[in-house]
């Protein structure tokens, strides 16, 4: 019983120091990540027939009122009870409306998904190169990445079976190949 008990208090401290050692590597590592709010990508402004953009709303234009400061004397008593109640709620302004103009360059997507039996791969394909966006596995399967100087390869694997997408360029406008075995 003695024994036993060593040997469950010798797991919980190696366990306990294996948890704490994950944890300050992961949190030394996140420490000094920088997080970016996702942006979305802007959509193309229908235009008319004789190919001129539409004029904005005049909502989108017109500057917001701004909201008044609300009294901060705090409660008021009402006179028929002699009670404390509450301040009047405030009306807050909607949000002002900005518009961001269309970057100089093409509206069009670069990003490509690519399934293959395991995972999805999705890579921003440009006319020189090609850099990887994300790559997730699907349950139960395990993924692995290569990056080389001008190719990489993504692997999804389970039991005997790996599936690959490999995206390569030198010299040529990046290629993307499905290897389904």
């Amino acid at each position: 019983m003695r024994n036993g008990l060593v040997q469950l208090g010798a797991w919980a401290a190696a366990t306990g120091a294996a948890v704490a050692l994950s944890w300050l590597g992961v949190h030394a590592v996140l420490t000094g990540a920088a997080f970016e709010q996702p942006t979305a990508l802007p959509l193309p402004s229908p235009a008319s027939a004789d190919g001129a953009r539409p004029s904005p709303t005049p909502s989108a234009t017109q500057p917001q009122p701004q909201p008044q400061p609300a009294d901060r004397t705090g409660p008021t008593a009402t006179p028929s009870t002699g009670r404390a109640s509450a301040p009047p709620p405030r009306a807050t302004a909607p949000a002002p409306t900005t518009t961001r103009p269309a970057p100089a360059t093409s509206t069009t997507s670069s990003v490509h998904s690519y399934p293959v039996p395991g995972g999805r791969v999705a890579v921003d394909l440009q006319s020189d190169h090609a850099s990887l966006v994300t790559a997730t596995p699907d349950s139960g399967w395990t993924m692995q990445v290569w990056n080389g100087p001008q190719w990489f390869r993504v692997d999804f694997s389970k039991d005997e079976q790996t599936n690959s997408v490999i995206v390569s360029w030198n010299g040529y406008p990046p290629r993307v190949d499905k290897v389904v075995r």
